[in-house]
């Protein structure tokens, strides 16, 4: 099944150029601008599959409002999926599964988020008191339900990026896993300023800016750019940030972390046969992938750590196959605890019923182009970025086998394996 290519919007941090774009926008964006890079008749699409991790109740199924645009037939099935941060990844193996199954030779998967937009929820007792107005036939009944009311109800209700099982945020989960695995502030900071570092030189010589589909914005100004990146930061200036999550001997710090960001991705997949057919030359092609899930309560975002060797298996090579790396950066502590996962023996042994490591991890070959720390991470959109710029980079470098790796809300990980023959 082949990965012909992909492109995606800016990614750039909520509530700043791009707050005023819904998700739904965001990803039709990405996805016409899919459409007129690769010349393709919208006719020929068969499905389509995006990831949304915090949808807008009044657009609940994406996917849907992505496939009705004039591009395309109304006929275009489409379904939104959520698997939180793997959730575009989730959408590109949904999109795999159709074609291998031969229901679909056509599809294009991906995600969206606007973190500039999450809905506000009413307070339980002030939503219950606006249904029982609505209800009321009598002006005795209306005014009996407002003598109920008290200004405390109006206190909206936000969603939080924590996890419902154990009422830890993510960033408590990602202190914990620091602690627990001895991931130091030192090195968190290393790997945060190599990651913007990266991604600059990767926008600078033209790689990143490549994948992204310009955004004009109703003022005239054009974004063309991700706006996360920091090139001038410096670990003096990182070591004088408090940590956020554990104010007296916490390491994690907004340094060392993604930001909430907007963005939109989009992919297109075809049978092998049905790209010959149209004249495409795929990038790469899926060639395994796997999900693993852990308890939430134990170390959250250790899911990688299960789902990669599982991918490897199924793609029946080792990571010493792997040319290219691309590791979701949640937390730069989630990343160097799931790098010492995959090195570690007695790990192996403890947690997978294995003689040996996963493998040793290249550092020169992960997240060449830098990471979501500094590029970025709209939730449901990061999984589609991740597949198009390892598939990008697989061909510059004439690499054989690429890994992506992500961990998730809910102890989940994902991975998959691109090969180009």
């Amino acid at each position: 099944m082949a990965v012909i290519g992909g492109c995606r919007t800016p990614f750039c941090r909520s509530g700043t150029v791009l707050k005023d774009i819904s998700a739904v926008d965001l990803a039709r964006h990405a996805t016409i601008e899919l459409i007129h890079k690769y010349e393709l008749d919208g006719n020929d699409v068969d499905e389509m599959f995006f990831g949304e991790v915090v949808p807008s109740p009044l657009t609940p199924n994406l996917a849907r409002e992505v496939s009705l645009l004039p591009q395309f037939p109304r006929t275009v099935p489409a379904a939104s999926v959520n698997r939180a941060c793997a959730s575009a990844n989730t959408a590109i193996a949904h999109g795999h599964d159709q074609i291998v199954a031969g229901r679909a030779d056509v599809v294009i998967a991906g995600g969206a988020e606007s973190l500039s937009d999450i809905p506000i929820l009413h307070s339980r007792r002030f939503s219950d008191l606006l249904v029982g107005l609505s209800k009321a036939k009598t002006l005795g009944q209306r005014m009996g339900l407002l003598a109920t009311f008290r200004p405390r109800h109006l206190i909206p209700v936000t969603p939080a990026i924590a996890e419902p099982s154990t009422g830890e945020s993510m960033g408590q989960s990602a202190e914990k896993m620091a602690k627990e695995n001895g991931i130091t502030r030192e090195a968190q900071d290393q790997w945060a300023q190599v990651s913007h570092h990266r991604a600059h030189a990767g926008t600078e010589d033209g790689r990143l800016r490549a994948e992204i589909a310009a955004f004009f914005l109703p003022d005239g100004r054009v974004v063309d750019r991700d706006n996360g990146i920091r090139p001038d930061t410096t670990l003096e200036q990182m070591a004088k940030l408090r940590p956020v999550f554990d104010r007296k001997h916490g390491s994690v710090t907004a340094a060392n972390s993604s930001p909430l960001t907007d963005g939109a991705s989009a992919v297109l997949l075809m049978g092998e046969r049905q790209a010959r057919a149209l004249g495409y030359a795929p990038l790469a092609f899926i060639r395994s992938y796997a999900v693993a899930a852990v308890d939430p309560g134990w170390q959250l975002l250790m899911g990688p750590a299960f789902a990669v060797p599982l991918a490897l298996e199924h793609a029946g090579i080792t990571l010493a196959d792997v040319g290219l790396i691309e590791m979701h950066e949640a937390f730069a502590s989630q990343v160097l605890s799931n790098i010492q996962a995959f090195e570690s023996k007695r790990w192996a042994e403890e947690h997978l019923g294995r003689s040996q490591p996963i493998g040793e991890v290249n550092r020169d070959i992960l997240n060449v182009m830098g990471g979501s720390i500094a590029i970025g991470h709209p939730f449901g959109a990061t999984g589609g970025r991740l597949t198009i710029t390892l598939a990008n980079e697989m061909r510059r470098r004439d690499v054989q086998f690429g890994l992506i790796s992500v961990c998730a809300q809910g102890g989940m990980g994902f991975a998959m394996v691109l090969e180009r023959t």
